[in-house]
């Protein structure tokens, strides 16, 4: 079951299971609160960046400014596969790679 599903900035369509939800809330809490603002980084991310690893890889970055520690920066990651991709994980980060 997807949980969410937009086109990104560069038109491809990415999506969020269930099964990773429930990874990603598990591991990363503090971006629960932030699930609603998934879209809006894959929509209009401050950067996108490859990782360097795995050509699949994307990073997508949006700045948070509410949040009152030093990792401002919301990560998802994204793996494309036939055309579309999916969330695999995501958190905050202080600087942008």
């Amino acid at each position: 079951m997807r949980v969410l599903e937009c086109i990104d900035k560069t038109k491809r369509r990415i999506y969020l299971t269930s099964e990773r939800w429930s990874h990603l809330s598990g591991e990363h809490p503090e971006v629960v609160p932030y699930l609603n603002q998934f879209e809006e980084v894959l929509k209009q991310p401050l950067q996108i960046t490859s990782f360097t690893g795995d050509t699949t890889v994307a990073y997508y970055y949006k700045h948070a400014k509410d949040r009152p520690c030093a990792s401002k920066h919301l990560l998802l990651v994204v793996k494309y596969l036939n055309g579309e991709g999916f969330i695999i994980t995501g958190y905050f980060v202080k600087k942008l790679k």
